[in-house]
């Protein structure tokens, strides 16, 4: 299942409303951003696994690009936002080094879709995500993060050395401001709706 249906929830004038919450991956290389976008959108403290990083863990973690980088998520982010009435996403950030992708399987179970974080100073470091949700039909939306400094890429652009399947959404986004943050949110869960129903048509055809 794509997500979970809460308890019926009683109105002030007298209506039942059904919550609904959807789940969300949030992918992407390390230190691309992932921890900071569920903290930075999330309405309830958010769950996070990381550790400092290690002399032992510079062999096989590349910090070229994020020098400044002092911690990496082991497990998962975990993050709640309520986008509107009646309708909430939770957020697991997934871990973006290699040796930690055996999680990924378990974490996306149920998903609705996804959102692969890229940085345009270390695009190949997205490709793993993109394969994966590909692979496995998970619909995602890429999203840009604009490092200060960065050289500025357009859409297409990145659509294009990402070799993305035709009409897979990138957008543009700092991960770090919250409403730039939702926009994100929203576009993969309207885009999820519709790939989603266009199987469902599909099958029933």
């Amino acid at each position: 299942m794509a997500y979970e249906r809460s308890e019926s929830t009683g109105t002030d004038d007298g209506a039942d409303t059904t919550a609904l919450a959807l789940k969300i991956l949030i992918a992407g290389g390390f230190g691309v951003g992932k921890t900071t976008l569920v903290g930075a959108v999330s309405e309830i403290r958010p769950l996070r696994t990381e550790e400092t990083l290690s002399r032992a863990g510079e062999l096989v973690d590349d910090t070229g690009g994020v020098d400044q980088k002092t911690t990496t998520t082991v497990a998962m982010d975990f993050g709640r936002i309520t986008i509107r009435s009646g309708l909430s996403l939770y957020l697991f950030g997934t871990p973006g080094q290699d040796r930690f992708w055996f999680l990924w399987d378990e974490l996306s179970q149920g998903a609705l879709g996804a959102v692969v974080l890229a940085d345009t100073r270390r695009l190949e470091d997205c490709f793993p995500a993109v394969d994966y949700f590909e692979h496995r039909k998970i619909p995602f939306v890429v999203a840009v993060n604009c490092f200060t400094g960065a050289r500025a890429y357009g859409a297409a652009e990145v659509s294009r050395a990402l070799d993305l399947d035709r009409g897979t959404p990138v957008v543009l986004c700092d991960a770090r401001d919250r409403d730039s943050g939702k926009e994100v949110l929203i576009r993969v869960v309207e885009y999820a709706g519709r790939m989603h129903t266009a199987r469902l048509l599909d099958t029933v055809g």
